[in-house]
């Protein structure tokens, strides 16, 4: 006999996804899913990940009819054009934050978010003013590094992902279908 399982009532959630290691984003996928299971409307805002290429993640979503919009353009902390830098997660956060603030979707997921805000490009206060004015019953699911304090303090759910051992180390390169 299946059980049923009884939800509580519906209460938005922010969720974060932080640390060292390697599935921030793909934790956030696999909500993702589970939510559309569900019949969530969801949405995917990436900071860092560039409109130029297509990762399987997107592949899959254009398939499900899924929003999973890459907005940066593979800025890192290598970058060799850091006002540019600065002015596209300006560009993304306005995106993020206007997705937010029109309360279509029962969950959005801000991938990449930490970096922004971590470099100083986008201050804590805003980005914890748009979470504090989001419709009540809305998921926000924030990933990255180095999630500031003021997040992590605001956060429901924190989960910290630590690398302990990654290909990488032993020169093997990123793989189809495992980081992109």
């Amino acid at each position: 006999m299946e059980r049923v399982i009884k939800p509580g009532p519906r209460r938005g959630l922010v969720l974060v996804y932080t640390g060292n290691g390697k599935g921030k984003t793909t934790a956030s996928l696999g909500l993702l899913f589970r939510a559309l299971g569900r019949d969530f409307k969801v949405a995917m805002l990436q900071f860092i990940k560039s409109k130029k290429h297509k990762y399987g993640e997107h592949l899959m979503a254009e398939r499900l009819g899924v929003e999973i919009v890459p907005l940066g353009d593979g800025f890192t902390w290598e970058s060799r054009d850091i006002e540019q830098d600065k002015k596209l997660a300006m560009e993304c956060w306005k995106i993020c934050r206007d997705c937010i603030v029109a309360g279509k979707h029962d969950i959005v997921i801000l991938d990449e978010l930490t970096y922004a805000v971590k470099y100083g490009w986008l201050p804590v206060e805003e980005v914890l003013s748009v979470l504090k004015a989001r419709k009540p019953e809305m998921h926000v699911v924030i990933t990255g590094r180095d999630a500031p304090q003021e997040i992590i303090d605001y956060a429901d759910l924190v989960s910290e992902v630590r690398e302990i051992k990654h290909p990488m180390k032993k020169g093997i390169r990123a793989q189809l279908g495992i980081e992109m």
